[in-house]
C-alpha cells in the first residue's frame, strides 16, 4: 500500500544583519513568527542566522519586510537570494570595527590626557575634547545610535539602547557644561565634563565587539573547512573525449576520471580501475579504503594510488559532503532548550535594566550629596553600560557551534542542538544487532575437520560448488577464498536444494553441502557431528556440512561476526553506569549468544520494526532515557521513538534521516564520544550562563551605588570600568566556548 504524504513545511536558513545581543534575537524571532505562513523561527546570535520553518510558497520579500520592520536586515548573496555568507560578512565587519577602534583609541587617549592634565586652560581643554569626541560618538559609535533609533521606532529596547542612552547622557551633559558652564557651576567650581567617559565607553565596547566578531568567526571554522574541501573542477568523459569542467556542470550519469593525488569531485560508483581512497574527511579514519568496481566513492575524498573511472550518482547539494555541511549548519543554527530560557530572560531584561537605571538616577538626585545630579548621571550610565546582555546571548550558541564542529571533526554528525544537550542524560543504550554490533555480513568463523583434508582444501571444495549459488552463505564462503587467495574451479553439475543445501560435481566427484537433514536424507551417518553442530548453534553460528563422495569431510561454521570495537564499547558504557539492551528481529538463540559474548544486560529478540518502537516506549515509561543505535530501514521507527536516535554511517539513508546523531566512521566508539561531547558542551554552557548571570547580578547593584554607604566614593563604579567589564564578559564567554575545540573525546 502506497502512503502519500503532504509536504507541510520547508526549512530555510537566512543570514540576519544588525544583531548584537539576546534582545535582538528575541525581537527578530517574534517578527518572523508573526509572518503569515511561518510555522516556527529560531534565530541564532552566534551564527547570525534565522532558521525558519515555513509553508511552501512563502516569498523572501515577506520575511525581509518583517525583519526590516524590526530594525534589522536580511543579507542577500550575489544571486539575489538569502544565503549563508556569514564568514565573508564577519571578515568585512571585523575590518570595519578594527578601523573604528583604531581611530577611537587615538582620540580617546588624547581626550583622557587633556582631562587628566593641565596642559591647556580648562575651558580650552573642554572645547578641544568636544571636537575630538564628536567623531568617536557620531562616527565610531554610530551603530549604537542607529540601533537605538530603530528600537525606539518599534517601541523596544536592546543593547544599543543601553549604550546609546548611557554615552549620550555623558556627551549631552558635557556639551552643555562646555557651552554654558554657568548652568552647572557649584560653589564657584567649574563643572567637570565627561567626554572621556563617552569616548572610552564606545572604544571599549568596540574592542569587545571586535574581539567577539573574531572569536565568532573561529566558532564557524568547521563549516568553512568542510566547504573548502570541495574541489573546483572535474574531469569527465563525453563523446569519448575528456573535458575539465566546473564541478557545477557535472551531471548525474557522467563518467568521471580521477587520477592519483586528486580529489573526487562528486559522489559515484566505480566502473573501472582500482585505487585506495583517503576518506578521513568523512569518517575520521586515517587508513585509506580500497576501491574497485562497484564501490561507492564520495566527493572531496582524496584518491591516493591508482586511477579509476566512476559514474556520477549524486551531485551538488545531494552529495554526502553537502549533506554533512547542511547537518552541521542546521545543528549550529538550532537552539538547545536551555537557550530558550536565556532568550526569554533577555527579552525582559533590558526594560528591567532601564527601570533600575531610572530608579538609580532618581535616588541619587534626591538623596545624594551636593553633586547629586552628577553622581546620578554617572551611576545611571554605569548601570546602563554594565547590563548589556551580550554575554547572555552568546553563552549557549557559541558552545553549540564549537561542540557540533568538534563532533563533525570526529565523524559524529549531530542533527540539532537539542540532541547535543540531551545525549549526556542517556542511561540506556539499545542496540540493533545486524550491521550495528556485527558487520552485517556472514563470515566463516570455524572449520571442524572430519578427514585428512586441510582447512583450505575444505573451503576450496565448498567454494567450487557454491560458485553457482546465490545464497548468503555462498557469499561468505567465496569471500573466504578471496581472503586466502584460493582458486575454486567451479562445478560441472549443480543443483540447489531449497531448505537443505546444494549438490553437484566438482572435478568429477559428487559434492554435498548443507544441513544435517540433507546428510541424513542421503544416508550418511551424522552421529559424530551432532555435538559439533550443537556447539556451533549454541554460539549463534550456522553450520553447514561438507561431504565428498558420500563421506563427511568437514563442518563449516558461518556467522555474522562481532565488530572488533563492540566489546570495548559495551564495557565503557557499563563503566558510565549505562545499561545496554540488544533489540533484534533475529532468533532468540542467536541473540542471547551474541549478548553473552558482549556482556549486554538485556535481550529482546524476534521483534518486528513496530515492536521495536513499542519496546523503546516501554523503557521510556519506566523512566529510562534511551538511545537507540541502528542502521537499517527496520530501525527507523525505533530511532524516531528513542530520546536519541544514533545511526551508523554505513546504514540506510532512512536510518540516518530519522536519527539525531550519525556516526560517519561506522565505529561504535562514536557512541561514547557523542555522550562525552554532550557532557563537555553542557558543562561549558552552564559555566557560560553562570558567568553571564552572576556578572549582571553582582555588577548592576554595584554600578547603582549599593556600596556607597559603606565605602563612600571607593564603592562607586566608574562608567569606563563598567564598559570594560561588559566588553570582556562577552569575550570571556566566547573564549570559554572555544576551549571545547581542544577537548579530547578519546579519553
Amino acid at each position: 500500500m502506497a502512503i502519500e504524504t503532504e509536504k507541510k513545511s520547508d526549512t530555510v536558513n537566512i543570514s540576519i544583519g544588525g544583531m548584537h545581543c539576546a534582545s535582538c534575537v528575541a525581537r527578530v524571532e517574534n517578527a518572523l513568527k508573526k509572518v503569515p505562513g511561518v510555522v516556527d523561527a529560531n534565530v541564532n546570535l552566534a551564527t547570525e542566522q534565522a532558521r525558519i520553518s515555513q509553508k511552501p510558497g512563502l516569498s523572501l520579500e515577506s520575511l525581509r519586510k518583517a525583519v526590516e520592520d524590526a530594525g534589522y536586515s536580511i543579507i542577500v548573496g550575489s544571486k539575489g537570494e538569502a544565503e549563508d555568507i556569514v564568514p565573508s560578512t564577519h571578515e568585512a565587519e571585523y575590518k570595519k570595527l578594527k578601523t573604528k577602534f583604531a581611530v577611537s583609541v587615538v582620540l580617546s587617549a588624547i581626550i583622557m590626557a587633556l582631562a587628566m592634565t593641565m596642559l591647556v586652560p580648562t575651558q580650552t581643554s573642554h572645547y578641544i575634547q568636544l571636537i575630538l569626541t564628536i567623531p568617536v560618538v557620531f562616527w565610531a559609535g554610530s551603530q549604537f545610535y542607529v540601533g537605538f533609533w530603530k528600537s525606539l521606532r518599534h517601541r523596544t529596547a536592546d543593547m544599543n539602547t543601553l549604550v546609546a542612552v548611557g554615552t549620550a547622557a555623558a556627551f549631552i551633559y558635557s556639551l552643555f557644561a562646555t557651552l554654558s558652564p554657568r548652568l552647572f557651576t557649584i560653589a564657584g567650581h567649574t563643572p567637570n565634563v565627561y567626554f572621556d567617559t563617552a569616548t572610552v565607553i564606545i572604544t571599549l565596547i568596540l574592542l569587545g565587539r571586535m574581539l567577539e566578531m573574531r572569536a565568532k568567526g573561529k566558532t564557524s571554522e568547521a563549516i568553512r573547512k568542510l566547504i573548502g574541501l570541495q574541489p573546483k573542477t572535474a574531469r569527465v568523459v563525453r563523446d569519448n573525449r575528456e573535458f575539465d569542467i566546473e564541478i557545477s556542470d557535472v551531471l548525474v550519469g557522467d563518467l568521471v576520471i580521477v587520477k592519483p593525488g586528486e580529489k573526487i569531485p562528486v559522489d559515484g560508483v566505480v566502473i573501472e580501475g582500482f585505487s585506495s581512497v583517503d576518506e578521513a574527511m568523512l569518517t575520521g579514519e586515517s587508513l585509506p579504503v580500497e576501491k574497485s568496481t562497484g564501490a561507492n566513492v564520495f566527493a572531496a575524498t582524496m584518491n591516493k594510488t591508482g586511477s579509476f573511472k566512476f559514474k556520477a550518482t549524486k551531485i551538488g547539494k545531494d552529495t554526502v559532503l553537502s549533506n554533512i555541511i547542511k547537518v552541521v549548519r542546521d545543528a549550529q543554527g538550532s537552539k538547545a532548550p536551555v537557550q530558550r530560557l536565556a532568550d526569554k530572560i533577555a527579552s525582559v531584561f533590558v526594560p528591567i535594566v532601564i527601570g533600575i537605571a531610572l530608579l538609580t538616577f532618581v535616588v541619587w538626585w534626591l538623596f545624594g550629596p551636593q553633586t547629586g545630579i552628577i553622581m546620578a548621571l554617572l551611576n545611571t550610565i554605569a548601570v546602563l553600560i554594565i547590563a548589556c546582555p551580550c554575554a547572555l546571548g552568546l553563552a549557549t550558541p557559541t558552545a553549540i557551534m564549537v561542540g557540533t564542529g568538534l563532533g563533525a571533526n570526529n565523524g559524529i554528525l549531530i542533527k540539532d542542538a537539542a540532541s547535543l544537550e540531551k545525549a549526556y542524560t542517556i542511561d540506556t543504550v539499545v542496540f540493533d544487532k545486524t550491521g550495528t554490533l556485527t558487520h552485517g555480513k556472514p563470515r566463516i568463523t570455524d572449520i571442524a575437520k572430519l578427514s585428512p583434508l586441510s582447512e583450505n582444501e575444505i573451503i576450496s571444495i565448498a567454494a567450487s560448488l557454491e560458485m553457482k549459488s546465490e545464497h548468503p552463505l555462498a557469499e561468505a564462503i567465496l569471500k573466504e577464498t578471496e581472503k586466502l587467495k584460493l582458486c575454486p574451479v567451479g562445478p560441472t553439475e549443480f543443483e540447489a536444494l531449497p531448505g537443505f543445501g546444494v549438490m553437484g560435481k566438482v572435478g568429477g566427484k559428487v559434492i554435498l553441502l548443507g544441513n544435517m537433514q540433507l546428510m541424513r536424507d542421503r544416508g550418511l551417518d551424522i552421529t559424530r557431528i551432532e555435538s559439533i553442530i550443537h556447539e556451533f548453534n549454541v554460539k549463534g553460528k550456522t553450520a553447514v556440512v561438507l561431504a565428498v563422495e558420500n563421506s563427511l569431510v568437514g563442518v563449516i561454521a558461518v556467522a555474522d561476526t562481532i565488530k572488533d570495537e563492540a566489546p570495548e564499547t559495551i564495557r565503557k558504557l557499563h563503566a558510565m553506569n549505562i545499561k545496554t539492551v540488544l533489540l533484534t528481529g533475529d532468533n532468540e538463540r542467536t541473540a542471547r549468544a551474541l549478548a553473552g559474548q558482549l556482556g549486554i544486560d538485556y535481550v529482546m529478540a524476534e521483534i518486528d520494526p513496530v515492536g521495536k518502537r513499542d519496546k523503546i516506549r516501554e523503557l521510556q515509561q519506566m523512566g529510562r532515557k534511551v538511545a537507540m543505535v541502528g542502521d537499517g530501514i527496520n530501525d527507523a521507527v525505533a530511532l524516531t521513538q528513542a530520546d536519541i536516535g544514533i545511526a551508523m554511517g554505513s546504514g540506510t539513508d532512512i536510518a540516518m534521516e530519522t536519527a539525531n546523531i550519525t556516526l560517519m566512521q561506522n565505529h561504535l566508539s562514536g557512541i561514547i564520544k557523542a555522550i562525552k561531547l554532550s557532557k563537555k558542551t553542557i558543562i561549558t554552557i552552564r559555566w557560560n550562563l553562570f558567568w553571564a548571570f552572576i556578572y549582571n547580578i553582582i555588577g548592576i547593584p554595584i554600578a547603582a551605588g549599593i556600596l556607597y554607604p559603606f565605602l563612600g566614593n571607593k564603592g562607586l563604579l566608574n562608567p569606563m570600568v563598567a564598559a570594560a567589564a561588559m566588553a570582556f564578559s562577552s569575550v570571556f564567554v566566547v573564549t570559554n566556548s572555544l576551549r571545547l575545540k581542544k577537548a579530547n573525546l578519546n579519553n
